[in-house]
Formats: C-alpha cells, sequence, structure tokens
C-alpha cells in the first residue's frame, strides 16, 4: 500500500511539473468539443401508435365454410419483415426521397440508414405497435412515419390476397385437366356401352346376380306349367266320369258347344290383354292365335261327331263349368310352355356368354371407377375453388382485422435529441483526462527525478545528501501567482461548463 501510495505521488508531481500543459489541453478539447457539440443538428422523433383488432365476429360464423386466414400471423409477420429492403425503398419513393441521391451508392446508403433508424416496437400480446424515426426535418419524419403505417396496414391485407389468387389460379388448371379428363371418361365409357350393348348389366345387378335371377324365374315358370297340366289333367278326369247322352242328327246344326265357346271367349279376352303389353309376334300372343283356330276347329269336329240323343246333356250346368275351366288351364298351360321356351332360351343365350360377361363387366366397372374417381376430385376441386375465393376476400375483410390509430403520426415541438447536457459532461470529462494524460506524456518523454530513492533507483549510486532550494520573496510571489493563475483557469473551465449548460437548458426552454 505505501509503495502504492508513493507511485501516486510520484506522479501526481509528474503531472503537476506540466500542468499548465493539461490545463492548456483540457480547455482546447473542451472548448472544441462544446462547439461540435453545439452545432449538431436537433433530432426530431416521429412516432405512431396502431391497435391491430383481430377478433372479428365473422371467424365462428364461416369456421365451418372456408380456411379462415391466421390475423395474428399476418400481423406477427408483417411487424417482422416492415423494416425490409423492399418496404424501405417503396418508402423513399412514396416520400419522394428517392430524387435527393445521386448515385447508386447514396441510395443504397440512404436505404442502409432508414432500416437501422426506423423502430418497429409492439408485442403480439397486447398487439399494439409503435412505430418511430428520428430526424432533424420534422417534416420528413413524420411523412416517413405515415407512409410506413400506409405499408403496415396494406401489406398485411395484400400479401395473403396474392397468396389465395395464386391458390384459385392453380386449383383452375388442375379443373381444366380434370374437365379433360372426364370427357375422355365420358366418351370411353359410351364408346364401351356400344360395343357391348347386349352384354352390360342391368342397373343394381351384375351378370351372377342377373344369371340367377333367370334361372330361378325358369324354375319357377317350369313349375307353375306343372301344376296347371296336372288341374288340367283333374278336370279332364272329372268330366270323363260324367254319363253324357249322344246328339241327334237332326239337333246338329242347331247344337251349341258352350264349352269351346266358353274356351274361345277366356282366351280372347287373355289376347286382348296380351296385345296391349306385347306385340303380334310375342310368343304368348302367337300360342293364344293357334290355341284358337285349335278350338274352332273341334267345334266344326265335335258338331258333326255327336250323336247324343239328349239334347239337353251338353246344357249341364256343371259340365259347362268344368268344360270353361278346362279351357282356361289349356289356355295357361299354352301361356306357360311359352314363357319357359322364352325362359330357356335366354338362360341358353346367358350360358353361352358365361366366358365373356364377366370381363365386360369388370372392364366397366373399371371405367366406370376410374370416371367416379375423376369426378370426385373434380368436384372437391370445385369446392376448394370457391372456399379459396372466400378465404381470399377474407384475407382483405376489413371486418377480419380491424386497425385503429391510437396516437397518429406527430412530431413534438421539443427535439428529442441529442442529449446536450450529457454530451457536455461527457466532453468536460473527455478534457480533464486528456490534459492529464497529456501532463503525464511529457513526464514520461521529458524524466526528472523527484526524489533520492528514485534517483539511487536509477543510477544505481549511493547518495551521500541533498541541498534544498531557498526561495527569495520575489520568487515565493511568482509562485503564488502561477498557483493562482492555474487555481482561477481550472475555475474558469467548470466555470465555463456550468455556463455552456445553463444556456442549454435555458434554450430547451
Amino acid at each position: 500500500m505505501a509503495e502504492l501510495m508513493a507511485l501516486l505521488l510520484t506522479f501526481l508531481k509528474a503531472i503537476g511539473k506540466y500542468r499548465w500543459y493539461a490545463v492548456a489541453i483540457s480547455w482546447l478539447v473542451a472548448v472544441t468539443g462544446w462547439f461540435v457539440v453545439y452545432r449538431m443538428p436537433n433530432d426530431y422523433q416521429a412516432s405512431a401508435r396502431v391497435y391491430v383488432d383481430t377478433q372479428s365476429i365473422l371467424k365462428p360464423l364461416l369456421s365451418s365454410m372456408t380456411t379462415l386466414p391466421n390475423t395474428e400471423q399476418q400481423v406477427t409477420f408483417m411487424r417482422r419483415t416492415l423494416i425490409s429492403r423492399p418496404n424501405v425503398e417503396r418508402l423513399i419513393r412514396m416520400v419522394d426521397l428517392d430524387i435527393k441521391t445521386r448515385s447508386v451508392k447514396e441510395h443504397e446508403k440512404l436505404v442502409d440508414d432508414l432500416m437501422k433508424d426506423i423502430k418497429v416496437i409492439g408485442t403480439e400480446r397486447d398487439d399494439i405497435y409503435t412505430i418511430s424515426y428520428s430526424n432533424p426535418n420534422p417534416k420528413l419524419g413524420k411523412d416517413i412515419v405515415q407512409s410506413l403505417l400506409t405499408i403496415f396496414v396494406e401489406g398485411s391485407f395484400g400479401g395473403k390476397k396474392q397468396d389465395s389468387e395464386k391458390a384459385v389460379q392453380f386449383i383452375d388448371d388442375q379443373i381444366r385437366m380434370y374437365e379433360g379428363k372426364l370427357a375422355a371418361g365420358e366418351n370411353a365409357l359410351k364408346d364401351f356401352k356400344i360395343r357391348h350393348m347386349g352384354m352390360l348389366p342391368r342397373q343394381g345387378s351384375d351378370y351372377t346376380s342377373a344369371y340367377g335371377e333367370l334361372n330361378e324365374k325358369l324354375n319357377q315358370a317350369r313349375l307353375e306349367l306343372l301344376e296347371a297340366e296336372q288341374a288340367r289333367n283333374a278336370i279332364k278326369r272329372q268330366i270323363a266320369g260324367e254319363d253324357m247322352a249322344p246328339v241327334t242328327e237332326t239337333a246338329e246344326k242347331a247344337v251349341v258347344n258352350p264349352e269351346i265357346d266358353g274356351r274361345i271367349s277366356t282366351i280372347q279376352k287373355q289376347l286382348d290383354q296380351l296385345r296391349l303389353q306385347f306385340t303380334e309376334e310375342h310368343p304368348d300372343i302367337v300360342s293364344a292365335k293357334r290355341l284358337i283356330g285349335q278350338l274352332e276347329a273341334r267345334k266344326k269336329e265335335e258338331a258333326k261327331k255327336n250323336r247324343s240323343t239328349d239334347p239337353g246333356a251338353n246344357y249341364s250346368p256343371m259340365l259347362q263349368q268344368m268344360n270353361v275351366q278346362l279351357s282356361v288351364e289349356e289356355a295357361r298351360i299354352a301361356s306357360l310352355k311359352a314363357r319357359v321356351g322364352e325362359y330357356s332360351g335366354r338362360l341358353a343365350a346367358m350360358r353361352s356368354l358365361s366366358n365373356q360377361a364377366p370381363e365386360v363387366e369388370a372392364q366397366l366397372a373399371q371405367l366406370n371407377r376410374d370416371y367416379a374417381v375423376n369426378k370426385d376430385n373434380y368436384e372437391k376441386l370445385v369446392q376448394r375453388r370457391e372456399a379459396a375465393k372466400l378465404s381470399g376476400d377474407l384475407s382483405t375483410a376489413t371486418d377480419m382485422m380491424t386497425f385503429r390509430v391510437i396516437d397518429p403520426p406527430a412530431v413534438p415541438s421539443t427535439p428529442a435529441g441529442p442529449d446536450r447536457p450529457r454530451l457536455y459532461s461527457l466532453v468536460l470529462a473527455v478534457a480533464m483526462v486528456a490534459g492529464l494524460g497529456t501532463a503525464l506524456l511529457l513526464s514520461q518523454i521529458r524524466p526528472t527525478f523527484l526524489s533520492q530513492h528514485s534517483l539511487r533507483e536509477t543510477t544505481g549510486l549511493p547518495i551521500l545528501g541533498s541541498i534544498g532550494m531557498n526561495w527569495t520573496e520575489q520568487q515565493k510571489v511568482r509562485r503564488r501567482r502561477r498557483l493562482y493563475a492555474f487555481g482561477v483557469a481550472v475555475a474558469s473551465l467548470f466555470t465555463a461548463y456550468g455556463g455552456v449548460l445553463a444556456f442549454t437548458v435555458f434554450r430547451q426552454a
């Protein structure tokens, strides 16, 4: 500790030897620094605060209809990219700063300075953002903040609108592609159906189910035919058991055969009903017409061969009824035989196509499946296009995102900088350090021995003694005057500092 104090005392003595140099350097640095600070232009800070309301009633109403834009993400992205080179270059054009630049280098410097000086402060939690910029020209600073606010609002809407338009354009291209696929699929289906008209399955059934259904109908028709034949045979046996009297020759022309007439009448009625449903070439109609002809011929033959002695035998009510039933069964048997024959022919035709029909069905199913997939994708794309258009409209809708300017762009009447009192104080401190440093440097350049100890340490010679300085009265007066002058110089420096501070405060007031 004693050595440190001795070293410090040595430094102070060395500085004291060149104190006038220190005072002169301090005055020079202080006056120069204060003048530079005084000449610094005032800096006015323009600022604006805006609140972004991202809570809209449209969100819950349209959430199930389309993809809602993420407004919070839009605002956050725009805030983070607001001070980007494209936006700053647009800002320069908006406030006409580009006409002041004479070269590319000056333009790039202006862009870099603006990107460095513009500040955007805000939090996503509060959705309140502050845009500020400092410039010696208050009007220019206000215009820059106003332009930035405009870019901030427009950028929050424009980006998503462009993305939506690109999405709609892409979907339109896909829709046109699928329209071509659907047209090609429809033509392929049309050509395929024309080529395989007779082998295509009916609506809701395939070859196997159609074959089984036809086989079931054939079996049912055969069973009904067997039942009709059994009923006809039973009626014949009942008629054969009756004791019928022969008809005389004198009554041959006058005899009417009610059995054959009844059967002919019944078959004629059935023939009229069949003609309402089928053409004359239908097997049932052809069979009925043939049966009517046979009955007419039979009626004539029985009229000739009838030798009954009892003219009223043919008029037995029971016999007439049984004959009518027999004719009905005969007609039904003929119809069922025609049906069995038709079903058998159809079944034989389907059996002959047993190898080809499943392949046709498989090809048709493949074509239908491809067409259904393309149609489903087409319909989904059409829905997505409408949803994309609605989403784009929502992205630019003012109801989805509301900007409320809390504080419009304004410039305070008092400058925000520079902080001259602090700079004046800093200049004084630098001046003092510069003066002391200069004196210390001179003491090291032109060293002197200030004590016996330093002389002995440097030379290595023994010190026999020392002689003190005997100052005269005149020298003592001069030393006191120099000391007073040094004190006045130092005090004047601090007095000038105080005057500068007072002038600054008075000027700002």
